[in-house]
């Protein structure tokens, strides 16, 4: 695995670099505070970031499929979950809220780019869609959904409620995870794409949240909402043998994504205590006798340890799902890394700082914000250990709870 940018992503990379410091940086505060205000200078974004997709595979916006079994003769690729990290690592180095805010750059079309078929690709492809599995009664425990979704002729008639739904207002579909038979456990849970304006489909109230405030965080409702039958992600057959598997490769995909936002957010906070320290006259000496390091210096060289760590982990996971490698493990494991370095992170250069980190002057108090729900959505740090121990350890998910 060559750890440089590939050659064919630096243009994208730049690209969003160069939005990250002049669309998202000077409306950061302005949207931090008016939560739920929608972003408009972000409309103009959208045709950018659907070119920057096009150069990819045409999987559409967000991370890519976990491919088949490659043959000998096929060579390293380096493809669209690559691209995606790389990019948001940027675009969050910007603004967390912002990057989850973007058209059409939501965690639900990862969800589609992983599990759709090519009709569904060409049908929901360029949409923006959310992602809805959270519920009321139902936390980091994903197969204990009480959602249902009943066949009816050509039809599912969707049933329950979802929370804690990103860019749940404003995306134009919601992908909605629910059970075929509840009976059956896990196995029968399903994912169906359900456009904006579906009848059943009702918004409730909006969230006021720590951070990553320019993102909306909707309640939904389903009242007897109709899909059609081929709106379904993945096969309509319930197979108890393979269990949860179907569509947890989802998060095989999305973690990933989750951990790039944390490694920009980090590496932002990163930066700028470096330069305001050094406007204050403290001067990094990497190659000197460690035992002449101040408590600072060797925080913050901690600290980037940690993040290359995080980096590298997050790295890994896209690269082997760009090469047909299952990456369950390495997932969570990139997930689980980011996530808390990004909170100690921020939250420690907020501390060094002082006032300068603790005011709104500067967006290292927002980044600290910004960089909680890093570790709590798209599974918990607990859960995602959890994952690691299973697959580690050869346990089921009954055996090892």
């Amino acid at each position: 695995m060559n750890l440089e940018t590939p050659k064919k992503f630096r243009p994208l990379v730049n690209q969003a670099r160069q939005v990250a410091q002049s669309v998202f940086r000077p409306i950061s505060r302005k949207y931090d505070r008016e939560e739920h205000a929608y972003p408009v200078e972000l409309d103009m974004l959208a045709a950018i970031m659907d070119g920057m997709n096009d150069g990819t595979m045409g999987e559409g916006a967000g991370a890519g499929k976990l491919k088949a079994e490659k043959k000998n003769d096929e060579g390293i690729v380096n493809s669209t979950n690559m691209s995606t990290v790389l990019g948001l690592q940027e675009l969050c180095w910007g603004d967390v809220g912002l990057s989850l805010t973007l058209p059409r750059q939501g965690l639900g079309n990862a969800a589609i780019a992983a599990v759709a078929n090519e009709e569904q690709l060409k049908r929901f492809g360029k949409k923006w869609a959310a992602m809805a599995i959270t519920e009321p009664d139902c936390g980091s425990d994903s197969a204990a959904i009480r959602t249902t979704a009943i066949k009816d002729g050509d039809e599912y008639v969707i049933n329950g409620e979802k929370i804690f739904v990103t860019s749940g207002q404003r995306a134009d579909a919601v992908v909605v995870w629910a059970s075929l038979d509840r009976s059956l456990g896990r196995a029968a849970i399903k994912s169906f794409v359900v456009e904006k304006g579906t009848p059943g489909m009702e918004l409730g109230r909006l969230e006021k949240k720590l951070g990553i405030k320019a993102s909306d965080t909707a309640t939904i409702s389903f009242n007897d909402c109709r899909v059609p039958a081929e709106n379904l992600l993945g096969s309509p057959e319930i197979n108890v043998e393979q269990g949860f598997a179907g569509v947890m490769q989802t998060f095989d995909n999305t973690r990933p994504v989750v951990a790039a936002m944390a490694v920009g957010v980090a590496k932002a906070a990163l930066d700028r205590t470096h330069e305001l320290l050094e406007k204050q006259g403290m001067h990094f000496r990497y190659p000197t006798n460690m035992a002449r390091t101040s408590e600072i210096e060797a925080r913050l060289y901690r600290y980037e340890a940690d993040w290359e760590a995080a980096r590298l982990l997050t790295l890994r996971a896209a690269w082997m799902a760009d090469n047909g490698m299952p990456n369950s493990k390495e997932a969570s494991m990139a997930k689980a890394k980011a996530g808390r370095t990004a909170n100690a992170i921020t939250l420690g250069c907020v501390e060094l700082l002082g006032a300068m980190g603790y005011c709104e002057d500067e967006l290292l108090e927002k980044w600290a914000r910004d960089s909680k729900i890093l570790d709590i959505f798209e599974g918990t740090q607990q859960i995602q250990q959890l994952i690691i121990a299973r697959r580690i350890l050869g346990k089921t998910s009954a055996e090892l709870r």
